[in-house]
């Protein structure tokens, strides 16, 4: 089940993206008691996305096109977010 901060992220990206394939991964559990958990038990995300929009542009760029669509989640409301941004018809594990 989703909580609200992933749904968040979930709506964000949808909106700005328009992805073929999306997956907000909430991975707090398996850092539960370490460094940035805060206890809400949404502190980690990985988000795998796939979209026409990072066609052509490198892994920095995407990173940081997800991160702005995101805006004050990343480093303030969550303290880790791992990327794995896609162009279609590339290899996503």
């Amino acid at each position: 089940m989703s909580g609200p901060l992933q749904t968040e992220m979930e709506t964000l990206l949808q909106q700005e993206f328009t992805p073929g394939r999306l997956n907000v991964i909430n991975d707090s559990a398996s850092h539960h008691g370490h460094s940035g958990d805060d206890g809400s038990g949404e502190s980690h995300f990985t988000v795998v996305i796939e979209s026409d929009a990072f066609t052509g542009k490198n892994r920095l760029e995407r990173q940081r096109m997800v991160n702005r669509a995101l805006g004050d989640i990343p480093g303030q409301r969550v303290h880790a977010l791992a990327i794995r941004a896609f162009a279609p018809g590339e290899a996503v594990a």
